[in-house]
């Protein structure tokens, strides 16, 4: 008789093991591509963490698809090479398989991952920092989000900015790539709009030893401010030290990829006056992520660390919405916990999104950033406007 309830026991537990869902069996993996070399290094390194801190405490709650846990895989995305860009996005997901990706992070490597590999392969990408008017039409059958506003809207809200502070006149410089022809075109269109002069316009590349060139045509323009469109490591930094240096500019209009510490760290000479836009929210949200932030080590001095805990939070969200990891259901629910109706979710309250989700309840994800999903599944966002002055940066207001 004992030897038969011992046998029946182990029965049971081999039933009960072969009864587990298929998501219980492993970590679920997560993709992060971001630009960790290149225009941007300086950012994303923060970008990742704060991706990190929201998968790490949905692991942590014990409630993501019956006890989960996220194992992260990250790639570097370079800002700026497409082709490495999309090999490192296959990698991820056919090689490592990961489920859905945070990423990337610029627009012309976004644009490229997008149409070669996740789309076709059906997985979703939700990116913090790709800002291109281009992205809000590109054919992504559902699976292509982000957290950040289009630069549609903030070319218009940088025209404002620059319109009220009496500027009539300006040169303009940009990354000649997706992300800063946008911009350029978003700003000029909207500047022009409002009565304002563009002198000159001259692109600039991320690359190059010597802007020189580029500065002296630019200061032919008469102009007596430089917008520079670019990035904050490589390209814009160097037009504005050889502008600073040449004596042909001493104030700048900057937007969301020239703002950081390391511009005001490396650029020598005195930025003070220098004004911009970068997207942020001065939302309760926001307060409750900069403390958990802190507590993690992470630096939200620069753009894009709150869209980057956002992406992570509706992937995660997205998934138990769907109740397992298929890639399809992902996507398909990224809208519906993104949106209203639901309980409103703020950073730090992941863990109750995901008990309320398994229950069958519904939740509204705000997040750091007040994210509300529009269009084709876009952040329909905010900014702050700040300016320079000494060594730091001061934020004038939001809007």
């Amino acid at each position: 008789m004992r030897k038969k309830s011992i046998l029946k026991s182990l029965t049971t537990i081999i039933l009960a093991g072969l009864l587990v869902p298929a998501y219980a069996l492993a970590d679920v993996k997560i993709g992060i591509i971001l630009g960790f070399t290149g225009p941007i290094e300086s950012l994303t390194p923060d970008m990742g963490n704060s991706a990190e801190l929201a998968f790490k405490e949905a692991s942590d709650s014990g409630q993501l698809l019956g006890g989960q846990k996220i194992s992260v895989v990250r790639a570097d995305s370079t800002c700026i090479d497409a082709a490495a860009a999309s090999a490192a996005a296959e990698r991820l997901i056919t090689s490592d398989k990961v489920v859905g990706i945070m990423g990337a992070d610029c627009s012309g490597v976004t644009t490229a991952i997008a149409n070669n590999v996740a789309v076709p392969k059906g997985v979703t990408m939700i990116s913090p920092s790709a800002t291109s008017p281009a992205l809000s039409t590109i054919n992504d059958n559902g699976y292509f989000f982000r957290t950040a506003p289009s630069d549609a809207r903030q070319g218009q809200v940088l025209a404002e900015v620059t319109m009220e502070r009496g500027h009539t006149n300006v040169a303009v410089t940009f990354v000649n790539n997706d992300y800063g022809k946008g911009l350029s075109d978003s700003f000029i269109g909207a500047y022009k709009g409002l009565g304002g002069k563009v002198s000159a316009v001259v692109p600039h590349d991320t690359d190059k030893a010597d802007y020189s060139a580029e500065v002296a045509s630019l200061n032919a323009s008469g102009a007596n401010i430089l917008a520079v469109l670019g990035y904050i490591d490589q390209g814009g930094r160097q037009m504005i030290q050889t502008s600073i240096d040449s004596g042909a500019f001493d104030k700048f209009i900057l937007a969301d990829g020239m703002y950081g510490e390391s511009l005001l760290k490396n650029v020598d000479g005195d930025l003070s006056g220098t004004f911009g836009t970068v997207p942020g929210t001065d939302s309760k949200g926001a307060a409750r992520f900069a403390e958990m932030a802190k507590s993690a080590g992470i630096k939200t001095g620069g753009p894009y660390t709150g869209e980057s805990y956002d992406a992570g939070a509706l992937l995660v969200l997205a998934m138990q919405s769907g109740g397992s990891t298929d890639r399809a259901a992902l996507a398909s629910n990224v809208f519906a916990v993104a949106n209203a109706p639901g309980e409103k979710i703020m950073p730090g309250e992941l863990g109750k999104a995901l008990r309320i989700l398994a229950s069958g309840g519904a939740v509204d994800y705000v997040g750091a950033t007040n994210v509300e999903l529009i269009g084709g599944g876009e952040a329909s966002g905010s900014y702050q406007e700040f300016e320079v002055k000494g060594k730091s940066y001061s934020t004038v207001r939001y809007r």
